[in-house]
């Protein structure tokens, strides 16, 4: 199971936010290249970058990102507020991954595009949701659709990595949403990595169990409740 610490950035800072909400921030630090690099030390498999200012569709973060790439060698998916072609086309030059939300809903002939000129593995589709109903914009719009439904559409196009984080749970470090990830996890041919409500080992274990492709470590890495070695050992 690929252990991948989050580094969300907002206004240049690393930060996370209380189930998706801008105004229940809290900043861990001014500089994102020095978090970076102290993950990929402490042996991270992967790191997932998220601009957040791009995902609320109020700023960007890219030159950070740029500069966070340039300054370590391990695997780095990218993810938030990439809905325009061509910007996905610039980062999928610097990173190995993109992640796509809003995009893979709201326009699928673009997707199908960016699937046969990229091909599955350089495409992660984020299927961010409440209570098993997809939801999209950073979480603020709610929608009708079905998370495991919307998954095997997905499958069916040919896609087979995805991010799935109930937003109820993140950065909550109340336990990760285990109901779900078993549900997407038992699907053929798929690699899931779990995100949200990790606050301990024991929670990485149990996402293990279900066959987590990968695991996000948030909040609980942030506020020293676990640590990449520690997971490392178990994964």
């Amino acid at each position: 199971m690929k252990v991948i610490p989050a580094i969300d950035l907002m206004n240049g800072q690393v930060v996370r936010l209380y189930k998706g909400d801008p105004k229940q921030k809290t900043v861990y630090s001014n500089d994102p290249v020095e978090i970076a690099k102290k993950w990929e030390a402490n042996g991270a498999d992967m790191l997932h970058i998220v601009d957040l200012d791009a995902t609320l569709g109020i700023g960007s973060n890219l030159e950070i990102i740029k500069n966070i790439l340039k300054e370590i060698t391990i695997p780095v998916e990218v993810a938030g507020g990439l809905r325009d072609e061509s910007l996905i086309l610039d980062i999928i030059k610097i990173s190995n991954r993109i992640v796509i939300g809003t995009l893979a809903f709201k326009n699928k002939e673009l997707l199908k595009k960016l699937f046969l000129s990229l091909g599955s593995e350089k495409i992660v589709i984020s299927v961010d949701h409440i209570d098993g109903e997809i939801v999209i914009h950073g979480w603020q719009d709610k929608t009708e659709i079905k998370l495991i439904d919307s998954i095997k559409e997905f499958l069916e196009m040919g896609f087979t990595e995805f991010l799935l984080t109930n937003v109820s749970k993140d950065g909550t470090m109340e336990g990760p949403d285990l109901k779900f990830l078993e549900q997407a996890c038992k699907l053929e041919k798929i690699n899931v990595i779990a995100s949200g409500g990790i606050s301990n080992i024991d929670d990485v274990k149990d996402v293990k169990e279900k066959n987590a492709f990968g695991v996000i470590l948030g909040k609980a890495l942030y506020e020293n409740k676990i640590t990449v070695e520690e997971v490392k050992k178990i994964s």
